[in-house]
Order: structure tokens, then C-alpha cells, then sequence
């Protein structure tokens, strides 16, 4: 029987990070049951409000989805690190704060601790998508070093964040890397969508 992403994410403590690994084979069904688990199932439970850092797709574009999955406007910020360099210059979203670059990961964050200071909830969820485009615009150590700062930071405030990578046999030292900082890591394509 198939893993229920969105039940499993939410059984998880506060305080816990999990990666989800998408198959690049079946990317658009895997990345809407990716979003169906974080901003609905979860991001919509009461007292939870989540931060969404959109490294591969505009913020513009993510909200789009998140509408069709009736998450109201209130339960989900941005920290948006790619519209500039996509110059995806349309109206911006209130809910989002835009980063020049995605190679700005002391602004992410920064941008991120303030959204937690912002909106507080007792149920702060924050999705990083995703780690493969990170690793594009960031060399290894550098990345390395943000995702230990970022997710042990977030573990201490209590903080369920979900990094998003995509399965890629080039990707190992990013797994690796991942491995470190993580708790869980589900295969999107065992878990079913």
C-alpha cells in the first residue's frame, strides 16, 4: 500500500527535516502531490502557516497551483530566489519577498527568520525548492555549510522543513550532503501520488 505523503509529513514531530526526492521522469505529477501534501495537507492545518523558498519555480507559479488546491493567501509566504534572474518581472505577489539570486543564501536566510518572526505559528512548516537548482548557482561547500546553518536552526525553533530534490544520478553529492542535515528521505514515486 502506498505511502500517504501528506499523512506522513504530517505525523512528523516539529523540529524535523525530511528530504522529498522527485522522479525527473514523472516531474509534474510528482511536484503536484509534492505541493498537495505540503501546502494543503499540511500547510493548511490549524495554527500552521508555511514558508515556500522557490529556487526553480517563480513564486508567481506556485501560487498559481496552490490556488487550484484552495490554500488560502494567509497560510503561505514566499521567499522568491529566482523571478529576477527568469525576469519574470510581473506584478509581485504580497505574500512574497524577492532575492536577486539564488546564490544569496545568507539572504534566504535571513529572509526566512524573519518570516518565522512575522507570521508565528505553532505549526511553521518551511519547503525549499529545491536543492538541485541550489547546487547549480552555489558550489559544494558553500551549500553544505548553508543547509547545516538553516536546518539546525529550524530544528531548534521547531520547524517541519521539507527540502525538495530531484532523483539524478549526477546528484549524489548533494544527497550526501543532504544525508547529513536530514532525518527522512521519501522517494516520491514509492510513496505514490
Amino acid at each position: 500500500m502506498p505511502l500517504d505523503i501528506g499523512e506522513r509529513l504530517r505525523s512528523l514531530p516539529g523540529g524535523s527535516a525530511v528530504t522529498l526526492k522527485l522522479d525527473p521522469r514523472e516531474y509534474a505529477d510528482h511536484y503536484f502531490a509534492v505541493l498537495n501534501a505540503t501546502l494543503r495537507d499540511v500547510g493548511s492545518e490549524t495554527d500552521a502557516h508555511t514558508i515556500y523558498v522557490t529556487v526553480t519555480n517563480p513564486a508567481s507559479f506556485v501560487w498559481s497551483l496552490a490556488q487550484a488546491l484552495d490554500v488560502p493567501r494567509d497560510r503561505i509566504s514566499f521567499i522568491d530566489a529566482i523571478s529576477h534572474i527568469m525576469m519574470d518581472y510581473g506584478a509581485g505577489l504580497p505574500n512574497a519577498t524577492y532575492i536577486e539570486s539564488p546564490r544569496a543564501l545568507e539572504s534566504i536566510m535571513l529572509r526566512t527568520e524573519y518570516l518565522l518572526r512575522k507570521y508565528p505559528h505553532p505549526r511553521s512548516i518551511v519547503v525549499i525548492d529545491s536543492v538541485n537548482s541550489l547546487a547549480i548557482h552555489n558550489p559544494p561547500d558553500l551549500l553544505s555549510e548553508f543547509f547545516h546553518i538553516l536546518i539546525n536552526t529550524l530544528k531548534t525553533r521547531q520547524v517541519l522543513t521539507v527540502v525538495l530534490q530531484t532523483a539524478d544520478e549526477e546528484a549524489s553529492s548533494v544527497e550526501a550532503m543532504l544525508n547529513l542535515v536530514v532525518d527522512e528521505t521519501i522517494d516520491v514515486a514509492r510513496a505514490g501520488t
